[in-house]
């Protein structure tokens, strides 16, 4: 990968990164920026799935936004942005999941505050534009078959959120025969009955389930919105910024 590669990479990670954030005020500001940055990248990023993300929510009113995010990624268990939910229902299990993530992203010098978990969609898109393809990316190919899920399970409503999955989709290894398995199980089998809380850290829980299950509804936090990270240039690229 040239280093242009890599630049344009890290750029669309920032954009779906932010384009996956909870639409508040600051955001939505800038949604036409937004679309300048989509239409400036190069080859078919902007005349496809990320294009036509940015021209249905530049579309859309505010507060249709909002409604439809809540509907899509708080109400809807199978599109939770908590990508560990659907990998370790044991809250112990999910616990050290988030101690694993947390400590990965301190190991590359970034602090990833503003109170979200480690392990939330947006969060995990904006370490991977920072630290690059190897090691920024590994937790998304470690979730990949929750991309998966998320991707394809509301598929009995308009979803254009699912433009910004495709995009991230076609950034990892090819789905396998095995993926495409346990992802179809996944969406069949929903969550057990079996109610467990979850400590947000596993200091403490019990029960098991099977790897690649879903954790029960007591297991699931549910989305705050994320703090906005700033908009990038573009004609420059994505770096390393504090926060507001």
């Amino acid at each position: 990968m040239s280093p242009q590669e890599a630049e344009q990479r890290a750029l669309v990670l920032r954009l779906l990164s932010l384009l996956s954030q909870y639409p508040d005020g600051e955001l939505v500001a800038e949604r036409a920026r937004l679309a300048s940055v989509v239409a400036a990248l190069p080859g078919p990023w902007a005349t496809c799935e990320l294009g036509a993300f940015v021209g249905w929510f530049g579309a859309q009113e505010a507060d249709a936004l909002a409604r439809h995010y809540v509907e899509m990624f708080v109400l809807r268990r199978k599109s939770s942005l908590y990508l560990t939910y659907y990998l370790h229902g044991d809250a112990r299990r999910r616990g050290m999941a988030l101690l694993t993530l947390a400590r990965s992203y301190r190991a590359a010098g970034w602090d990833a505050d503003g109170g979200e978990l480690p392990d939330r969609l947006p969060v995990v898109l904006e370490f991977a534009a920072l630290a690059g393809p190897g090691a920024g990316e590994a937790p998304l190919r470690r979730h990949r078959r929750a991309l998966e899920l998320i991707h394809g399970a509301p598929t009995e409503a308009e979803f254009p959120y699912r433009h910004l999955l495709s995009t991230l989709l076609t950034l990892l290894p090819p789905a396998t025969e095995a993926d495409r398995a346990a992802v179809a199980k996944l969406a069949a089998e929903g969550p057990p009955d079996e109610e467990v809380g979850l400590d947000p850290y596993g200091t403490h829980g019990h029960g098991a389930y099977e790897e690649g299950g879903f954790a029960p509804t007591a297991t699931f936090l549910p989305p705050m919105p994320a703090v906005p990270t700033r908009i990038p240039p573009a004609a420059t690229s994505p770096r390393k910024e504090s926060r507001p």
